[in-house]
């Protein structure tokens, strides 16, 4: 498929599952950017303006919530839309990544036409 022109940065620490992910959204078009930690994916995030940020939860470091607030808290980076997709399935994790601006929280596992649709809507492709 041709490049959409869409960066999206997957910020996940097991590189299996980044590389699943990358691949998975490349087909789609993406342009795909990849980090393993919270601390990595902010400075990307300031170096490669990416259109969307598909953010693990459990990061070594800095975690995903952590990072989303900051994205959120910024003004060069608010209007970012980030898709929370973890293994963190209870009900006051969920409450927490609405809470730190996730505009959507998928978990692990996921389907992938449920990832690829809620990105689409987010980008406004759908």
């Amino acid at each position: 498929m041709a490049d959409n022109g869409k960066t999206i940065l997957v910020v996940e620490d097991e590189k299996t599952l980044l590389k699943l992910e990358s691949i998975l959204l490349k087909s789609r078009g993406y342009r795909v950017i990849g980090a393993t930690s919270g601390s990595e994916a902010l400075a990307l995030v300031q170096q490669e303006k990416p259109d969307l940020v598909l953010l693990d939860v459990m990061l070594p470091g800095i975690d995903g919530f952590k990072v989303c607030a900051h994205l959120k808290g910024a003004a060069e980076t608010r209007d970012i839309p980030v898709v929370m997709l973890t293994a963190r399935t209870r009900q006051e994790d969920i409450a927490r990544g609405r809470e730190v601006g996730a505009n959507e929280y998928i978990t692990k596992p996921f389907q992938s036409a449920q990832v690829t649709r809620v990105i689409a809507r987010l980008l406004g492709e759908s």
